[in-house]
Parts: C-alpha cells; sequence; structure tokens
C-alpha cells in the first residue's frame, strides 16, 4: 500500500512446463483431470515428485473408476508433451522408473465434507486463501508476472516447433517492472535462464533476447535502458529433473501473482475442487476480477477464510488498495451477503464448473500461472453489470 503513489521497481518469475517443480503439477494436474471425468464427485490430493530418471506419485484418492485410470500412462504422457523425450537428459518418457503409492482418502476428511444436500457441502480444509485483480494490465493481472509467463509460453512454442532447435524444456524468467503513481512505467530489466544444448553462449544470447523483445514490445513498456540477461552464468546444459528434483505444489507465487498482494500458502495443483485451498482460492480471484472490471476499485485483494467441514467463509476481507470508487464497506457487504458471489463451497464449484471442467482442463492451470487468461471460467467478467447496478 504505501507503494501506490512512489516510484519503485517490482520484479516477479515465471517457470516454464519444463521446470522440474511444473513437471510434477502437470502430472498432478493431468490424474485429477482423469479422475473427474470417471466420476465429478472424486476426492484427489496427488502428489508427484521426479528426479533423474524416477517420477513418484503419492497420495489420496477416492474415484469411482479408478480402476480404468493409469497414472503412470498419464505421467509418461505428461512428460512426452513437455518435450522430456531423449535419453541424453536423463529424465525420459520412455525410461524414468515409475513408482505410485496413490490409496484411498480418510474418511475423517470425506466425513466433514460430504453431506445429505449438495448446497450443505463443508469446506474440505481450514485455511484462508486469496484473491487479487488490478486494472494495470488487459489481463486484470501485474505487469511483472503477465510478461514473465508470455516471455516462457513464447519461448515454449518456439522449442517445439523447433524454430530454435537447440532449447531444452527447462527455462525461468524474471521480469522488472518500474512503477510511477501505481502505474506500470518501463521495463527496466529481463532475466531468461533457458536450458539449452552445448552451444556458443553469444547465439543463446542473441537467438533469446530478440524473442524477448518481440513479446515484450506490445507492452509498450520496453526502454532504450532494458538490461537483458540471458543464462548469466555461462552455460544452462544440465537441467530438468536431474538437474534439480521436483515436486507438486513448490510454486505457488509463480501460480497466482508472482509476489503482489497475499498468499494463504495453499498450493493448487492435484487438488480436486472441494479442497477450498484451490476453488476458494479461484473463487475470490473471480470476485476480485469483476470488481476490477466493474469499476468499484483499480485494485482489489479478497481474503476467505474457512473451517474443514464448515460451508460458509468464517470471514470476507476486502482490500482496495486506497483505489476504491466506492466505499470498501460497500464492496465488502456487496461480498458477504452471497446475493452476487457465493462463496460456500457447492456453490463455488457449480457457479464455475470445477467439477466438470468444459473447455479447458486442470493440467492447463499447471503452468504460465493459473490466472489472466480468459479460457478459464474464474477469469470470466460476468458479474460487471449486476455489480454496478448493486451500488
Amino acid at each position: 500500500m504505501s507503494k501506490l503513489n512512489a516510484r519503485h521497481v517490482y520484479t516477479s518469475e515465471s517457470v516454464s512446463e519444463g521446470h522440474p517443480d511444473k513437471v510434477c503439477d502437470q502430472i498432478s494436474d493431468a490424474i485429477l483431470d482423469a479422475c473427474l471425468a470417471q466420476d465429478p464427485r472424486s476426492r484427489v490430493a496427488c502428489e508427484t515428485l521426479v528426479t533423474t530418471n524416477l517420477a513418484v506419485n503419492a497420495g489420496e484418492i477416492t474415484c469411482g473408476g479408478w480402476d480404468a485410470i493409469d497414472p503412470e500412462a498419464l505421467a509418461r504422457e505428461v512428460v512426452r508433451d513437455i518435450g522430456y523425450d531423449r535419453e541424453e537428459l536423463l529424465f525420459s518418457a520412455d525410461t524414468f522408473e515409475y513408482i505410485n503409492r496413490l490409496h484411498g482418502q480418510s474418511p475423517d476428511i470425506a466425513r466433514g465434507v460430504d453431506r445429505d444436500r449438495p448446497e450443505d457441502q463443508g469446506a474440505g480444509d481450514q485455511g484462508m486463501m486469496f484473491g487479487y485483480a488490478t486494472d494495470e494490465t488487459p489481463e486484470r493481472m501485474p505487469a511483472p508476472i503477465v510478461l514473465s509467463h508470455q516471455l516462457l509460453e513464447a519461448l515454449a512454442r518456439r522449442r517445439k516447433a523447433r524454430e530454435i532447435p537447440y532449447l531444452r524444456p527447462d527455462s525461468k524468467a524474471q521480469v522488472s517492472v518500474a512503477y510511477a503513481d501505481g502505474r506500470p512505467t518501463g521495463l527496466t530489466s529481463v532475466v531468461i535462464a533457458h536450458q539449452t544444448d552445448d552451444i556458443p553462449l553469444a547465439r543463446i544470447a542473441r537467438d533469446l533476447e530478440a524473442v524477448a523483445r518481440e513479446v515484450l514490445a506490445p507492452s509498450g513498456l520496453l526502454r532504450d535502458d532494458t538490461r537483458f540477461y540471458v543464462n548469466p552464468t555461462g552455460a544452462f546444459i544440465v537441467g530438468g529433473p536431474h538437474g534439480d528434483t521436483g515436486l507438486t505444489g513448490r510454486k505457488i507465487i509463480v501460480d497466482s501473482y508472482g509476489g503482489v498482494g497475499s498468499h494463504g500458502g495453499g498450493a493448487f495443483s492435484g487438488k480436486d475442487p472441494s479442497k477450498v485451498d484451490r476453488s476458494a482460492a479461484y473463487y475470490a480471484r473471480f470476485a476480485a476480477r469483476n470488481i476490477v472490471a466493474a469499476g468499484l476499485a483499480g485494485k482489489c485483494e479478497i481474503q476467505v477464510a474457512y473451517a474443514i467441514g464448515v460451508a460458509k467463509p468464517l470471514s470476507i476481507n476486502v482490500d482496495t488498495y486506497g483505489t476504491e470508487r466506492v466505499p470498501e464497506e460497500r464492496i465488502q457487504a456487496l461480498l458477504e451477503s452471497g446475493g452476487i458471489f457465493d462463496f460456500r463451497p457447492a456453490a463455488m464449484i457449480a457457479e464455475l464448473g470445477l467439477a466438470r471442467p468444459d473447455g479447458w482442463s486442470y493440467r492447463q492451470t499447471a503452468a504460465y500461472g493459473h490466472f489472466g487468461r480468459t479460457l478459464f471460467p474464474w477469469e470470466q467478467e460476468t458479474k460487471v453489470e449486476a455489480l454496478r447496478a448493486a451500488v
């Protein structure tokens, strides 16, 4: 809040689909997608670990159709799609060892969640979740994280199309944005760390900076003095799960708002929507985005808190960082009333179609951010007119 009217630089990073942690997120969410396709009432808490030529699944799954699901085949499909298809990478879709330690969900959790009346479904866990939105970009997202995601997506497309044939799957990007009076004014630096074959750094730096400039130019934030750092250690050849062990749920800031706003600490991937770590974070983003889109505030952060087994939130809090155009108390009352947004788990799941994804998949959320991409239902600005009418 103190930086709203100050000049400052804010930095966010993204990691690519080939990053070890993101490999895990995608495997976990591919298994979730398969479970929901068999049984929309599936209860899934699926964790993945990857390291040198090894992938492990562990966790708790209750699914009426589990016998039709082959988690090993799903894991190999995900790894192949990402691009780990060469033995020399020491993690390959056809060669890694697979260990399955998935088992059923605790009946104590099921007792707290399941209800005779679906609308009374309790929260799958206690905790607090946050949703955030800002009017500084068309995506209603902070500029540093949006640009970091866009840069890595562009590099992944070029890698898969063999336009830059020496690129390997693992990569990171970091974008630093200068702000004045709460608005982005320019890019101060861009960092790209990309796994490659063993070729001269000068060629890598030239090619990747050219892609970065092409991707970032439409933002209008490139400056003459924007600094580019490509593989600044000099080489990035050993990478992926052979270079670093990966785990599900370890990139919660990359997945959300790049460090802007607050975070409740819960990860998303591998969790079915009965777990409010995921569904309430999505719904809070849905509400915050619509509040900003309706012009009620320039920035909006919503915190919602739950007790396990209890349907109604324990609290809902709104912070507009001094950008409100109607009183914060009025926005708070709209959220608490349940008339426009209903934060009970069953209502959130039903409104956003979280148990029956249509035209999207959870696996798609598991790389390049869960927010800011309009293919997801929580990114739709469907409550704007209702909000404007209410105030």
